[in-house]
């Protein structure tokens, strides 16, 4: 029986009776009390350097393969959502899946709601085991959802299949967007996550133009084409498996979980790393933090940051993430509809629309991210939020007016998404910096999931059934819902804003570690 077994049984004058039936309840007593009692104590505090460590580090090779290694998903994700967007109409074909397009509102919803459930499972999983462990599961997890939606034979099977691809990309928005923001130099951290999550358009840059010939029925046939757009993407997702190995768990999760020894291993091998790559000598840091490192940190600790000292933080996250859910899965999973049904567009050509919108939404993260690092954070997200909302104003009226032809609308589209682009790739930024290190997977995919079951999850359904009206003005009023709740997080954003631009995250957010 341990000493401080013995100590709490003292007063009870259990530790020392001759009765061995008794003896053994009280040492089963023991145990239970340790159990209770221990986790409560806090570990000896640690001083440790390794955050300002990994922020004063110039940019190298070792950051480019982290950024390669977790951000190429996005693009596979974007390639195959994409696909699913251009061969809607196709789908609808008899010699297909049958579908209806509200049909297809409910697939999209079904991919949003796997998503937020894999965000909430993973998110939480992220800061209780780890970022490295995570983004292999749900990469294997993804693939396979890709993978099997390629052999789909009915409505309720591709929902089934779409369901699980949900699950695995919701669970690489929390564990990717953690080990990005924690891995990455302070000065190029929004930067980075920006294009990071904007590199999803250069997947569907790449789905636009596959989808031209993979419907082309004189090269496939109709129920051929689609699948294998599914299934090229699970094949070349697995290169990313082998892209992973170069990234190691974040030294910063370590060091609050008590395995720093590991933590500082691995930040030495980095340091090494960099000084080879860029000859450059590091210097010493300044600044070191006091941390009282745990296994594991209690849902209730977390959740009273989030809800406590952070109320007005985990509002301003909550507004962006609903604003830009609904605006992105409102247009881009009904998108090909809009172009079948309004203007005509034979299925094989979506593709060639959607080409230009998406080279808008990677353009935009690309040329003015560095801005949200120069700038400011609170500046720029609040002029993309709100320029974005405007021109989806004046879009909606042009669309009810009847105004517009498909190639006018897609080039009104491309504009707005060069704006919106950003702002979306900043809400993903902005929930992943502002919160403590020991709670900011859980953190995204909070806010994620709550801002795509507000936002996303019901877009898809509403503009699909808004579609089946035939009335433009129905959508339009769809569209200006949207670009009211862009205009909504403007404001917030300048009104509640984090400057965290250039700052590292232990100054944005105390860690709870260090309490």
């Amino acid at each position: 029986m341990s000493l401080l077994a013995q100590q709490r049984m003292a007063p009870l004058g259990l530790h020392q009776t001759a009765d061995p039936e008794l003896a053994q309840v009280a040492r089963i007593g023991s145990h239970f009390i340790e159990l209770l009692r221990e986790p409560h104590i806090l570990p000896p505090a640690l001083q440790t350097d390794i955050p300002f460590r990994l922020d004063r580090l110039p940019w190298s090779r070792f950051h480019l393969l982290v950024v390669l290694g977790l951000g190429i998903t996005w693009i596979l994700d974007g390639l195959e959502v994409t696909i699913v967007g251009s061969l809607g109409p196709a789908l609808q074909s008899p010699d297909t899946l049958r579908l209806s397009s509200a049909n297809l509102g409910s697939i999209a919803s079904f991919y949003v709601a796997g998503a937020v459930a894999g965000a909430l499972v993973f998110g939480w999983t992220t800061d209780r085991f780890g970022r490295r462990v995570v983004f292999y599961v749900t990469l294997i997890i993804y693939l396979t959802g890709v993978l099997l939606s390629a052999l789909a034979w009915n409505f309720w099977s591709f929902a089934l299949f779409r369901l699980v691809t949900g699950l695995g990309i919701g669970g690489e928005y929390a564990a990717v967007n953690s080990a990005i923001d924690e891995l990455i130099p302070a000065k190029y951290r929004g930067r980075v996550d920006l294009i990071v999550n904007g590199s999803f358009w250069l997947g569907a840059a790449f789905g636009a133009l596959a989808t031209p010939f993979l419907l082309n029925q004189q090269v496939f046939a109709v129920n051929l084409g689609w699948r294998l757009g599914f299934g090229i993407g699970g094949v070349l997702g697995l290169a990313i498996l082998l892209l992973r190995g170069f990234v190691p768990e974040s030294p910063r999760w370590l060091v609050t979980h008590c395995r720093n020894d590991e933590a500082e291993t691995i930040v030495k091998q980095i340091e090494e790393k960099v000084a080879a790559d860029t000859k450059q000598s590091l210097d010493e840091p300044e600044r070191r933090l006091e941390v009282h490192p745990r296994k594991s940190f209690g849902l209730s600790l977390i959740f009273s940051a989030m809800v406590g000292k952070y109320r007005s933080r985990s509002i301003l996250a909550l507004t962006l993430m609903v604003a830009q859910s609904f605006l992105y899965n409102s247009v881009f999973f009904t998108f090909g509809l809009i172009l079948a049904h309004f203007y005509h567009v034979p299925n094989e050509k979506v593709g060639f629309y959607i080409l230009p919108l998406a080279i808008g939404n990677f353009c935009g993260p690309l040329i003015l991210g560095h801005l949200f690092d120069t700038v400011g954070r609170r500046k720029m997200i609040s002029l993309t939020f709100g320029a974005s909302g405007v021109l989806l104003i004046l879009t909606a009226i042009l669309f009810g007016l009847n105004r517009l032809t498909a190639l006018t609308q897609t080039a009104a589209w491309l504009v707005i998404f060069f704006a919106a682009s950003p702002a979306a790739s900043s809400a993903y930024l902005t929930a992943s910096e502002i919160f403590p290190l020991e709670t900011r997977a859980l953190a995204i995919a909070c806010f994620y999931a709550l801002g795509t079951a507000l936002g996303g999850s019901i877009a898809p359904s509403v503009f699909g059934r808004l579609i089946e009206t035939g009335s433009s003005w129905q959508v339009s009023f769809g569209y200006l819902a949207a670009a009211a709740l862009l205009l909504a997080a403007a404001v917030v954003e300048c009104k509640m804003g984090v400057d965290a631009e250039g700052k590292s995250l232990e100054s944005i957010a105390d860690p709870l570690s260090r309490s």
